[in-house]
C-alpha cells in the first residue's frame, strides 16, 4: 500500500472511530426532570456529522479559509436565495463588514460620511447600532410596536432628512419587520437597506427567505443562533459592486481576488498600475479599501457545512415550538402580550417575547424570579433602549450624536416589563409545557 493509501485508509478509520466516540459521548440525552433539570434559553443542537466533518477538516490542517468555506458559501447563498455569501467570524463582525462596505468611495454619492443618517431602533442588539456610531454616523432612533416587537414604519417618514443615506435594522427575535413598507421607504428614497438577519435565519416573508431583501444581510452562527459554527457569521448581497467590496474589506482591504493559496489567478499579478506604485507592484499587496481580517477558519465552516443541511428542520422545530407556547399561553393573554408575527411572515422564532400588560396585577420581575427560581433561563431583549445603556451616557448628556423621533414609549415599555424564553430546536414538549405551567402559574398566583 502507498504512504497515501495508507493515509486514506487511517483517515477512514480515524472518521468511523469519532462517529464510535459521538454515539458514546453525546449520544443519550439526559431524562428532563421538572424543577431540577435546567431548561437552556438557546444551545447548540448537533449529531455526529459536525464532529465527523471538524475532524475531517482538522486532519488536513488547512486551518485558514478553505474547501468547506467555500463548500459552505456557495450552500448558504443558494439557502437564502442570494448570489453571493461571504463567512465572516462573527455576527457582530458581520454588521461591521456591511455597514463599512457602505462607506467606500466606490459608491460615489451613495456611500456614507462622517454626519449622514441611517435610521434604527434603540430596542435590540447594541451591534446593530454600534457600526453607525463608529463610522461616524449619526442613528436616528424610532419606536418600536409591541406584539411584532419591530419598528414602527408609520415613523419612518418623520425620521426621514436630506441626511439620511440608509436603513439599518434586525427582524427581532425572528420576526420579521415589515419589509414591504421598509423596502419600499428605501426605494423611494434611495436608500440603503442593512438586514440584520442574525436572530432570524430561516424566516419567510411573503414566501421569500429574509437576508434577501436587503441591499447587504447579515447571520451569526453563535451557539444559541438558528445553526452554529460556535463562533462565526456571514454577510450576503446580490449586488455584485457589494460582494466585491465586502470581500477587499473582509481580507484586509486588499484589491487581489486570489484565495488563500493561490496567486495570480489573473494572469496579471506583475503587469498592472495601481495608483502611484511602480508599475508592476505584486497585486497581492495592493489595497483598495481600509479593511480588516475576519475569516474563520475552515473547521469552523466544516461544523457550519452539516448544520446547514439541517436549517429546514432546526426552522420547523422553531415555529412548532412557537405555537406550543401560543397555545400553552392563551389563558393568560389578558396579562401577556404574546408575540405575533408580522402580516405576510412566517418568522424562524428565535425566542418568545413576552410583555406585561399594564393593570396585569403581576410584574414582569415576578414572572422572571419565578422561571428563574424553576431553572427556566430567561432574557431581556437585550440592551432594553440602547440610549439607556452607560456606553450612550455621553451622547445622552451632550444631546448630540444621534436623533430621536418621538418618545420611544414602546421600546422603554419593552425595557422595564418584556422578558423572552427560547425556543429553540433542542427543547421538548415536556420542557415547553413546563415553562408554560411555571408563567400561568406565576400570573394566576400574583393576581
Amino acid at each position: 500500500m502507498t504512504e497515501k493509501g495508507r493515509a486514506e485508509q487511517l483517515k477512514r478509520q480515524i472518521l468511523e472511530l469519532t462517529r464510535e466516540y459521538y454515539a458514546e459521548a453525546f449520544g443519550e440525552r439526559a431524562a428532563f426532570v421538572p424543577g431540577e433539570s435546567r431548561v437552556a434559553y438557546g444551545g447548540r443542537v448537533f449529531d455526529e456529522r459536525e464532529l465527523v466533518n471538524l475532524v475531517d477538516s482538522s486532519l488536513e490542517f488547512w486551518l485558514t479559509f478553505g474547501r468547506y468555506s467555500k463548500q459552505f458559501e456557495s450552500g448558504l447563498a443558494e439557502y437564502i436565495g442570494v448570489k453571493h455569501a461571504l463567512l465572516v467570524n462573527s455576527g457582530s463582525s458581520a454588521n461591521l463588514l456591511a455597514f463599512a462596505a457602505l462607506t467606500s468611495a466606490k459608491l460615489g454619492d451613495r456611500r456614507i460620511r462622517r454626519g449622514d443618517e441611517v435610521i434604527t431602533v434603540a430596542a435590540g442588539f447594541p451591534t446593530t447600532i454600534a457600526p453607525i456610531v463608529q463610522f461616524g454616523a449619526v442613528p436616528v432612533f424610532v419606536d418600536v410596536t409591541l406584539g411584532t416587537y419591530n419598528i414602527d414604519v408609520d415613523q419612518l417618514e418623520t425620521a426621514f432628512s436630506s441626511r439620511t443615506k440608509a436603513v439599518m435594522l434586525a427582524h427581532t427575535l425572528g420576526n420579521p419587520f415589515d419589509i414591504d413598507a421598509v423596502r419600499g421607504f428605501c426605494d423611494r428614497h434611495g436608500l440603503w437597506l442593512v438586514e440584520d438577519n442574525c436572530d432570524a435565519l430561516g424566516g419567510d416573508y411573503h414566501g421569500r427567505k429574509t437576508g434577501s431583501f436587503g441591499d447587504i444581510g447579515t447571520s451569526s452562527f453563535y451557539p444559541p443562533h438558528h445553526m452554529t459554527m460556535g463562533e462565526g457569521g456571514a454577510v450576503y448581497t446580490s449586488d455584485d459592486v457589494l460582494a466585491g467590496i465586502l470581500l477587499s474589506m473582509r481580507d484586509w482591504g486588499r484589491d487581489c481576488w486570489c484565495p488563500s493559496g493561490r496567486d495570480n489567478s489573473c494572469g496579471k499579478r506583475f503587469s498592472q498600475q495601481h495608483g502611484t506604485l511602480p508599475f508592476g507592484y505584486d497585486h497581492k499587496y495592493v489595497y483598495s479599501e481600509f479593511g480588516f481580517n475576519l475569516k474563520v477558519s475552515d473547521m469552523q465552516a466544516a461544523v457550519g457545512v452539516a448544520q446547514l443541511e439541517k436549517m429546514p428542520a432546526f426552522v420547523e422545530a422553531r415555529r412548532a415550538n412557537y405555537r406550543t407556547l401560543t397555545d400553552a399561553l392563551a389563558p393568560v393573554a389578558d396579562a401577556l402580550v404574546l408575540p405575533v408575527p408580522t402580516e405576510g411572515a412566517d418568522p424562524s422564532w428565535f425566542g418568545f417575547l413576552m410583555t406585561v400588560r399594564e393593570g396585569a396585577g403581576v410584574t414582569r420581575d415576578e414572572i422572571v424570579g419565578a422561571l428563574e427560581r424553576a431553572k427556566v433561563q430567561t432574557r431581556m431583549l437585550f440592551a432594553g433602549n440602547m440610549l439607556r445603556q452607560p456606553v450612550f451616557t455621553e451622547m445622552r448628556e451632550s444631546g448630540e450624536g444621534y436623533r430621536l423621533i418621538g418618545e420611544l414609549t414602546n421600546t422603554d415599555r419593552i425595557m422595564n416589563d418584556a422578558f423572552w424564553i427560547g425556543v429553540y430546536p433542542g427543547m421538548t414538549l415536556e420542557m415547553l409545557e413546563y415553562m408554560a405551567r411555571v408563567i400561568v402559574g406565576a400570573v394566576r398566583s400574583a393576581g
